[in-house]
């Protein structure tokens, strides 16, 4: 017989339209946090600034500082046909970059895409369907460029997917640095500075990875046996520092599944975390029967159906728990998805 933890049609759930979270809370800490406790498998609701009392003293917060960039570039074909590059990453090799392109027709290597002063060409055509382009600026240049005529890339789930001038302060954590991420690390976009100094006071710690998220944390599971999935990869890394804090604290609280993703891809069964030279790339995938060693509980948002961030979840207290609680929070008004509510899994 079938594991039914392996089979997709098992993370389904039924979600109101309603229930989908266009804005985000006006007050970033005033949020709604459902907490389980998986040690006395009790459910609790908080707001999300009553995390400073529910988390265990000395626990170390790891949060992911990966900062989004506008990455989405509407422009005009030669023809004049609108068009849009949506650039996958920062990272480059002789400045050609991955991307996605939108526009009417075919697309062939030598085409041209036009944002005011800034030219976008293909250069190559990957596997994946993406694309390879050069642009006629420097990558010095180009960040500044985009910051002045990129968009912000919210999810096509939030008001279609344009993006407006309040989320290019809310679609960001209070505590971004190292721009590269085309999607939000969002369950870290609850935390305010005032917060953090509670948490200090509390001793409450933090430390920082760098994991930039890519489109493909958006990209659906398509087949019937979840094991039978294509993972994406994303590419990440710690600092010396950062890595000696997180090593020296084994009472772990991920900030997000970004930052599950990095520790779980550096720790031994000693819950120590190696990390070694420069960037690196993970393409690790948690599903129930994956063992997590490396963190005490994961504060997280409330994921789409069918998603690979669900099963994540999942490994943690099992399918049909991580259902049950979604089942808990639609009936009792949380909101879901980048700009929702949010959860505290204690293990």
């Amino acid at each position: 017989m079938e594991n039914p933890d392996l089979l997709l049609s098992n993370y389904n759930f039924d979600l109101p339209q309603d229930r989908i979270a266009h804005r985000p809370c006006k007050i970033r800490s005033e949020s709604k946090l459902l907490v389980y406790n998986k040690s006395t498998d009790t459910v609790s609701h908080h707001k999300f600034s009553d995390i400073e009392h529910l988390l265990p003293k000395d626990s170390l917060l790891v949060l992911n500082e990966s900062k989004v960039f506008p990455c989405r570039l509407i422009g005009n074909k030669k023809t004049g046909a609108k068009c849009e590059v949506f650039l996958l990453s920062l990272l480059h090799k002789d400045e050609v970059y991955p991307a996605m392109i939108k526009t009417s027709g075919k697309k062939n290597v030598t085409d041209e895409y036009f944002f005011d002063d800034l030219v976008a060409t293909i250069t190559g055509k990957n596997e994946d369907g993406s694309f390879l382009v050069k642009f006629n600026v420097s990558s010095d240049e180009l960040l500044d460029k985009l910051e002045k005529i990129g968009n912000i890339p919210i999810p096509p789930y939030i008001r279609g997917g344009v993006a407006d001038e309040q989320d290019i302060e809310r679609y960001q954590t209070v505590y971004a640095g190292t721009n590269g991420s085309v999607a939000a690390p969002t369950a870290g976009l609850h935390f305010t500075n005032e917060l953090f100094e509670k948490l200090e006071s509390n001793g409450i710690k933090k430390a920082f990875v760098t994991l930039h998220v890519s489109a493909g944390t958006f990209k659906p599971v398509s087949v019937d046996n979840i094991l039978d999935h294509s993972m994406h990869s994303e590419s990440f890394f710690i600092t010396d520092e950062n890595l000696k804090k997180i090593n020296a604290n084994k009472k772990r609280f991920a900030v997000g599944t970004t930052s599950l993703r990095v520790l779980e891809s550096c720790t031994d069964k000693d819950s120590h975390i190696h990390f070694e030279g420069d960037i690196k790339d993970t393409d690790i995938f948690l599903y129930p029967g994956k063992d997590v060693y490396s963190i005490d509980g994961l504060i997280t948002n409330f994921h789409l159906p069918k998603s690979t961030l669900l099963m994540l979840v999942s490994s943690l207290v099992g399918r049909e728990k991580t259902l049950e609680l979604y089942d808990i929070a639609i009936k009792n008004d949380y909101r879901f998805f980048s700009y929702g509510d949010s959860m505290l899994i204690i293990r």
